[in-house]
């Protein structure tokens, strides 16, 4: 009972706190009282705060205080909580990765819908990227280990199915198929998270606003002592969208300070898709 009164009254305190002021007052926050709040009230306040725009109106110092005064563990709640939003959404994306040591002079620039349950996927590369004109699909309900489209070189007039792991489907790409979705980041950062703690990181080493691809983010940097192979990278920052549960944008660095990925998600917009969206018959496609 004590419990559910202090869980009811933390609760009670985030919504005063929003509802106290007009939104010039609300942005000016005191970052050091929400601080005070448990785990769960703070991912709370975070979550009503990016969807009021109370935390997109913050100025950078007052962004920059507010995180750092968070528990450690509010951050992965509250992005653990907005997954759901982007089960099914289409998203235009930047993505450059080092592939067997190169660095590509241009970015992948990419529309995606994904939706999930079973997982699903098409994929385009836009005219003004790398790689452009070239199509996939795939459909974890019909094939779950091969997926569909012209992937470069012949494969672009041809198209045919491939494995998802195979050399093919990885030659412009260290990640699966399956990792391509505005979640995947954020389900790796989580994973990650518990090797953080083990290894004794709990806070960012560095925050910062910035702004990334026309994006205002705020960039938070995890280095980690061993690097790799313990950890996806030795560094990483991070561009924590302000008016959703999501992250924006991401760099890699490798053990000797190398990029070895950048993302730039542009537009993510949730959305239903029908069975025609996944299906290479789909004659708004080029297969």
């Amino acid at each position: 009972m004590l419990d559910w009164r202090r869980a009811c009254a933390g609760l009670l305190w985030v919504c005063l706190l929003l509802m106290k002021a007009p939104a010039h007052a609300e942005s000016a926050l005191d970052a050091a009282r929400v601080g005070e709040l448990g785990v769960e009230q703070q991912a709370q306040w975070l979550a009503q705060a990016a969807a009021s725009g109370a935390l997109a109106r913050l100025d950078d110092a007052q962004l920059v205080a507010l995180f750092r005064s968070l528990d450690a563990r509010t951050l992965p709640r509250y992005l653990q909580d907005g997954l759901s939003d982007f089960a099914s959404c289409e998203f235009t994306m930047r993505r450059r990765e080092r592939i067997k040591g190169k660095w590509p002079k241009r970015a992948d620039h990419m529309l995606v819908r994904v939706t999930r349950e079973p997982l699903r996927i098409y994929a385009k590369w836009l005219p003004d990227g790398a790689h452009a004109g070239q199509e996939i699909i795939y459909d974890d309900s019909v094939r779950p280990d091969e997926l569909y489209g012209h992937l470069g070189g012949f494969l672009s007039i041809v198209p045919m199915w491939t494995s998802v792991n195979g050399a093919l489907a990885r030659a412009q790409s260290n990640h699966s198929i399956r990792e391509l979705g505005v979640d995947a980041i954020t389900r790796r950062f989580i994973d990650e998270g518990h090797k953080f703690a083990e290894a004794g990181i709990t806070k960012p080493t560095n925050i910062e606003v910035k702004t990334i691809g026309g994006l205002r983010v705020l960039a938070l940097t995890y280095e980690t002592p061993e690097g790799q192979p313990e950890f996806y990278a030795k560094k990483e920052v991070l561009g924590l969208d302000l008016e959703r549960p999501v992250f924006r944008t991401l760099e890699s660095y490798d053990n000797d300070g190398n990029i070895f990925e950048s993302v730039v998600f542009e537009r993510i917009e949730p959305k239903h898709f029908d069975d025609l969206t996944f299906d290479p018959k789909n004659p708004d496609y080029r297969f």
